[in-house]
């Protein structure tokens, strides 16, 4: 049920969000990654003093899963929004986040869900998000 998918999600990155480490922006970002076994990779973004350093939300969540041996994901849910307060906006991926699920998803299939506090939520394709992506297809891969 995609109804249940996504609402499930939502929590999920609703939850991640309040472990979100972000002392310099004050803007706290929480992410669910579903795979395709079933599982879900919670992730929030995570600040540094050394701005470069920082990572975020989708970014956490992804390493996680694949550090986990996971190759396969369907959807992923997003969160975020100014420390004090609910997520009253939706928190798009950054370009960088994009690309990184470009590695790793269909961008045919992979689900996007923004979501905000009132429950209202938004859903892209990869490929709405990131159309022209580079996938690395046709490039030589060494493993």
């Amino acid at each position: 049920n995609k109804y249940l998918q996504d609402r499930e999600l939502i929590r999920a990155a609703l939850e991640a969000r309040v472990r979100a480490y972000a002392p310099y922006s004050g803007y706290l970002v929480g992410a669910a990654l579903l795979t395709a076994s079933g599982t879900v990779f919670q992730g929030c973004n995570i600040e540094n003093a050394s701005y470069g350093a920082a990572n975020c939300a989708e970014r956490t969540a992804f390493f996680k899963a694949v550090s986990q041996g996971e190759r396969e994901f369907l959807a992923i849910a997003i969160v975020g929004g100014p420390s004090g307060g609910e997520p009253e906006d939706f928190c798009p991926p950054c370009g960088v986040c994009r690309q990184v699920m470009m590695e790793f998803c269909d961008p045919e299939s992979f689900m996007i869900y923004l979501g905000k506090a009132d429950g209202e939520i938004r859903e892209y394709r990869l490929k709405e998000l990131l159309p022209l992506g580079f996938s690395g297809k046709g490039v030589e891969r060494k493993e």
